[in-house]
């Protein structure tokens, strides 16, 4: 669990501001999957999907954020990785 001050999980429980840092994403992030769990019982199941739902989402920030901007810095200071991979 993050564990941001009082006043910040305040704030971000009344959809006031955006989540500042690591720590507050960290904990807007649970608190979600947590009023997931609420909506039915605890069950595999249930926990299942939020890790399947947690791991396309990272996956998908990866495809569509971190590769391009990977390959953007690559195309500025150049490869580290030899052609062809080996």
């Amino acid at each position: 669990m993050p564990y941001i001050t009082k006043t910040a999980r305040q704030v971000l429980d009344a959809g006031q501001d955006a989540p500042m840092d690591a720590g507050e994403l960290n904990y807007a992030v649970t608190k979600l999957c947590l009023s997931y769990l609420d909506e039915g019982a605890m069950s595999y199941r249930r926990l299942n999907e939020i890790i399947g739902v947690l791991e396309c989402a990272k996956l998908e920030v990866y495809r569509r954020m971190v590769a391009p901007y990977e390959d953007e810095k690559m195309a500025e200071s150049g490869d580290v990785y030899p052609v062809g991979g080996g």
